[in-house]
């Protein structure tokens, strides 16, 4: 019996010592933007912004470094409404979008640009250089429109909900996920299809790197799939080692040889573009508020810094910093 009972002591005390072992490790650096509960939240292509939507505090614009607050939006005429935000790759415009319009502002002066109301329920939102806004919608089409033209190319590729949109930093290339099973490359100003990826599930992430040479897709089980613009070959396969992984967010590394993901469950990762392999992976922190039991990251970005390249925002309203180390 002693030996026994000190045989299982033994085996526990193991079982801890490699959770622990393989444990995440903390954020190398911390910025607290809100500590109320957020819809949303991007960060900019360099890291250098944050946009955070809250009820309270409406569409609030960051500068991360030192820590700033350039603007405060307010989007709907009594509260704030937003689902989706956008920032620039040049960081000259945001955008935010509710279930029945989005809007447009110019980041120097804070001025809005523009506000439109939406067919449907909006769903997805994405924002070219030029100001040119992307809103995937619910009844299955996809808007495409550019602040002070007139032109409005309405997208109907998809038969049922548009989870996700993503659009080159030029504006030319949309490329847009449902719950069809689709992910589709098209033009933007003419919504001429180009590419067609088929999924076996829900299309649930999009991105397309920001010179629009490549694309990425993925559903709601384990397939998620970086393919080339131009000919919809694809390039590789996330090797995902679990049954089913979802992403919240995913944005293509400025150089394009790596993919950076979020997912719903805390998660952000680093894949290489060539092959698909994770060569980092963190977890974001909790807020302290103690009836959030977990957190979703909303936006991930390549900060530039060699200390710590890659950065994360997540519902927790904190942006964090990571090491490769």
């Amino acid at each position: 019996m002693w030996n026994k009972f000190n045989l299982c002591n033994l085996w526990l005390a193991l079982v801890f010592v490699l959770l622990s072992g393989c444990s995440p490790k903390e954020a190398d650096g911390v910025l607290v933007l809100s500590d109320a509960p957020s819809y949303g939240a991007t960060l900019s292509q360099d890291a250098s912004l944050a946009l955070i939507s809250t009820e309270s505090a409406g569409v609030e614009l960051w500068q991360l470094s030192p820590k700033t607050l350039k603007h405060r939006w307010q989007h709907g005429p009594t509260s704030n409404e937003s689902i989706a935000l956008a920032l620039s790759d040049n960081g000259v415009y945001a955008a935010s979008l509710s279930r029945d319009s989005v809007a447009l502002w110019r980041i120097d002066d804070g001025a809005q640009v523009g506000l439109w109301s939406l067919p449907s329920a909006g769903q997805a939102l994405a924002l070219s250089d030029g100001g040119g806004l992307l809103i995937g919608l619910a009844d299955g089409s996809v808007m495409s429109l550019v602040a002070g033209q007139t032109k409005l190319i309405r997208f109907l590729g998809h038969s049922e909900k548009v989870n996700s949109v993503a659009l080159s930093a030029d504006g030319k290339l949309a490329l847009s996920g449902g719950n069809d099973y689709q992910a589709i490359l098209w033009q933007a100003d003419t919504g001429q299809p180009l590419q067609t990826q088929q999924f076996d599930a829900r299309v649930l992430a999009v991105a397309i790197s920001s010179d629009g040479e490549l694309a990425f897709a993925a559903d709601a089980k384990a397939d998620a799939r970086i393919f080339a613009s131009q000919t919809g070959k694809v390039i590789s396969e996330l090797r995902i080692k679990q049954r089913t992984m979802t992403f919240s967010a995913a944005r293509f590394s400025q150089s394009n040889t790596a993919l950076l993901t979020g997912t719903p469950f805390r998660e952000v990762l680093r894949w290489q573009t060539k092959d698909g392999k994770v060569t980092g992976r963190w977890q974001v922190s909790l807020s302290n508020r103690p009836q959030n039991k977990g957190a979703v990251v909303y936006s991930v970005a390549e900060t530039g810094l060699p200390q710590t390249p890659v950065a994360s925002i997540s519902s927790s309203g904190r942006v964090e910093y990571w090491s490769t180390r």
